[in-house]
């Protein structure tokens, strides 16, 4: 039984919190990084996964139609890649300014958001982009219906 495109969404969102959370929270626990252990399962994972909620539910409800179809994956992943850090460096500097100066959150969240956010669009865009077809506009005889 293949997955529903609501639970293909869910496992996308959650995977998309797992894998940075885990990975970064691994690094700061062998090297010692109390912050970045702390970071890993808050701004990191959390702007991961709300990266990829809001830009999965935008791709999917999307009507085909609109979507250029001539545009590369790589091209649109890369756009929105980008797209993400800019907007997560936008956000991170903006909170960083609005937190008052004590430890080390408002240094970490500019790169925090930044990266997680640009890493969530790459990959949120390359496997919805990827996943739909163009459909099969081929005309069709009486004898090749069947």
């Amino acid at each position: 039984m293949r997955p529903t495109h609501d639970t293909r969404h869910r496992l996308d969102v959650l995977a998309a919190y797992a894998m940075p959370a885990l990975t970064a929270g691994a690094a700061g626990a062998v090297t010692g990084q109390q912050d970045l252990t702390a970071a890993a399962f808050t701004t990191i994972g959390g702007t991961s996964a709300l990266v990829a909620a809001l830009l999965g539910a935008a791709l999917r409800r999307r009507p085909d139609p609109v979507r250029p179809a001539r545009t590369p994956r790589v091209l649109a992943a890369a756009a929105l890649g980008l797209a993400g850090a800019a907007a997560g460096l936008a956000v991170g500097l903006a909170a960083a300014r609005w937190l008052p100066l004590g430890g080390p959150w408002p240094g970490r969240l500019p790169v925090d958001l930044a990266v997680s956010s640009a890493i969530a669009a790459t990959v949120t865009t390359w496997r919805r982009r990827g996943g739909r077809t163009a459909p099969d506009t081929t005309p069709r005889t009486e004898r090749q219906t069947s």
